[in-house]
């Protein structure tokens, strides 16, 4: 049977090649008689998919001995609560600092309202005019010179792809230029994760939820300066401190073992494509198709300002909302599925995510010009 075209947000679509070696897998790893679900997370079987699947990761972001990658659990939704947890416990007042950039920004900045003094230091909440246009709410990025940064809060938080809104922060800015040398950058990475190569030398820490680029939903993987371990406040759970969960090595409780080892696959399957600067030219080529149909397009609207359009999430809407149900309708007899807009801000959106080949997003192209032919 063949595979529909899956543009869901998240979870996601995989690569098919790393389904097909699961598949193989399930029953029978590496002769060892079990399937990975069946393993103690302690065994030698496991320990190995384990090791393995961290050595992968490290070598594919380049990533020094400087930062720990712990793999946890909850989401990124979970995080936006460690993480103050975790790192409020650095300084004497708890206070932390966010840039709002769209809904997960605003979640994670109310969330951690929960347990410190929580402020804004930028945020594109308000609708303003660039380029001659007025860009609504959360469609674009406050410029970095404006990011007002307390030189004694404890992290300032990015949501460097906003997933619903379509929003990319490509350039992150270092901290010492902002005026906060002490200050850890700590950013949302979940929906780019893997996408590109990313400077996370210039941040205390990145955290992503698996279920977009790296694997299923199950899995949070936290990358973490050394420094920035061993501050979590005493209110924290004992299997969330970052202090415990590095020196088990992601093992101080049962990890989502079945989620690792589906992401190592992930990993090695992205290493054989030729790591992370080449998916990330396969990335600029399906964006660019994209976006390029719907900017010669007068049917179609976009709502992000072109320089922070996401390459992964594109938001897009129709002349009449009374039209998606067609549109949707239509697209899935065609075997393209699960381009519904989030429910908080309305439209379609397609996630092109790495597992999307170019195929598939050439024929949403034709769908969308045939649904323009018809209905323009």
């Amino acid at each position: 049977m063949a595979r529909p075209w899956n543009f869901a947000a998240g979870p996601s679509v995989m690569p098919e090649e790393v389904l097909q070696q699961a598949a193989a897998e399930m029953l029978d790893w590496h002769s060892s008689g079990m399937s990975v679900m069946e393993m103690s997370h302690r065994g030698k079987e496991f320990m190995q998919i384990n090791s393995e699947a961290q050595a992968d990761l490290r070598d594919l972001l380049g990533l020094s001995e400087d930062y720990d990658i712990l793999f946890m659990q909850g989401g990124a939704t979970a995080e936006n609560a460690i993480i103050p947890l975790n790192l409020l416990g650095r300084v004497p007042q708890p206070k932390a600092d966010f840039v709002l950039t769209g809904i997960w920004s605003v979640k994670s900045h109310q969330e951690c309202q929960r347990y410190a003094d929580a402020q804004i230091a930028a945020s594109s909440a308000q609708s303003l005019v660039l380029d001659g246009r007025r860009q609504e709410a959360f469609t674009w990025v406050p410029a970095t010179e404006g990011w007002k940064v307390r030189r004694d809060a404890a992290y300032l938080h990015l949501c460097s792809n906003e997933t619903i809104g379509g929003v990319e922060t490509m350039q992150w800015p270092s901290m010492a230029d902002l005026g906060a040398p002490e200050v850890p950058l700590v950013v949302d990475v979940s929906s780019h994760f893997l996408s590109r190569p990313m400077p996370i030398e210039k941040t205390g820490m990145v955290f992503a939820g698996a279920q977009k680029n790296a694997g299923p939903a199950g899995l949070t993987i936290v990358i973490v300066r050394h420094d920035l371990i061993g501050h979590a406040l005493p209110i924290c759970p004992s299997a969330f401190d970052y202090a415990n969960v590095s020196a088990q090595q992601s093992m101080f409780n049962t990890p989502p073992t079945y989620a690792i080892y589906m992401a190592g696959l992930v990993f090695k399957w992205l290493k054989k494509q030729g790591g992370l600067a080449h998916i990330e030219q396969l990335n600029i080529a399906k964006a660019r198709a994209l976006y390029g149909f719907f900017e010669q397009s007068g049917f179609y609207r976009l709502p992000v300002h072109s320089s922070v359009r996401s390459r992964m999430n594109v938001p897009f809407f129709l002349p009449e909302a009374g039209l998606d149900s067609e549109f949707l309708q239509g697209a899935q007899a065609r075997g393209l599925m699960q381009l519904k807009g989030h429910k908080s801000v309305g439209g379609l959106r397609a996630s092109i995510y790495n597992a999307m080949p170019l195929e598939g997003v050439l024929t949403l192209i034709d769908y969308l010009k045939d649904f323009e032919k018809s209905h323009g």
